[in-house]
């Protein structure tokens, strides 16, 4: 699945830089976190709110990184969007890849990994996600899914569940998906031959998500811009980064456990 890929302030691209130190970790570097600074401002004074008092001489953007405090839950909570649009392509016929979708016991997790899939009952994951943060604040993002069968127009929707005796986090997801598919005889080009015309299934995919966070004292002193940008930043490469992920592993998983072999002169959407 193919998204534009999404700019983030001071055009710090977080497409092609890492954040944390691994592919389940969403954690601003040093470097990154300094161009938010000098692209927004901090606001009023929260540069010096942002420094230890017993410290000297110590840069407002290395202290942060120690100043992990937890979320104050009277605090006004503050909301993230990202709409993502996408599409696979699979190299068989739509009845094939529907009673594929509909098994996800038996896929859903293993091409998760790296992150972690854990069922609620039986439809439902409770996805980790990972370390998520920036600017001093992270928190272990986990999200509860629920892969509901398809309707009549063979639309799949993936939706928000509670994750069962979870405490409440600091944090609200709200998560909004569907995922169409269509048949279609793959077009070839002149001299090209496959035997029988060949059916591909093309999967649209459309996500919408919401994320809303209560932030830290600290946090909260930056300017409203700079948590807003830097929010919509993080989440937006956080959704590019898992969506690839998981689109290359399903259809690879897909293409392999059916012992089909793609042609090399077709090249399927990813």
């Amino acid at each position: 699945m193919q998204q534009e890929p999404m700019r983030s302030p001071a055009n710090l691209d977080f497409t092609s830089e890492p954040t944390g130190e691994d592919d389940s970790e969403f954690v601003l570097t040093p470097a990154q976190e300094a161009a938010m600074f000098s692209e927004y401002g901090t606001g009023d004074d929260s540069a010096d709110d942002l420094q230890d008092p017993d410290a000297e001489n110590t840069d407002h953007l290395d202290q942060s990184k120690d100043l992990l405090q937890s979320a104050d839950p009277n605090s006004e909570m503050r909301h993230f969007h990202n709409h993502y649009i996408g599409n696979m392509d699979l190299f068989a016929d739509k009845q094939t890849v529907m009673k594929y979708l509909d098994a996800h016991q038996g896929w859903f997790r293993r091409c998760a990994h790296p992150f972690k899939a854990d069922p609620i009952g039986e439809t439902g994951y409770a996805m980790g996600i990972g370390k998520v943060g920036a600017l001093g604040f992270q928190v272990d993002a986990r999200v509860g899914l629920n892969l509901l069968p398809p309707d009549a127009n063979s639309v799949y929707r993936i939706v928000t569940i509670p994750i069962p005796d979870q405490k409440p986090q600091g944090y609200e997801v709200d998560f909004q998906a569907e995922m169409r598919l269509e048949e279609k005889t793959l077009e070839l080009r002149a001299g090209e031959k496959l035997g029988n015309d060949p059916l591909i299934t093309s999967i649209e995919w459309d996500l919408n998500l919401t994320v809303s966070l209560h932030f830290p004292a600290f946090i909260q002193k930056l300017s409203r811009d700079m948590i807003q940008k830097t929010g919509d930043s993080v989440l937006g490469f956080i959704v590019q980064r898992v969506s690839k992920s998981l689109t290359a592993k399903v259809q690879d998983d897909f293409h392999k456990t059916h012992a089909i072999k793609v042609p090399k002169q077709i090249k399927l959407r990813r």
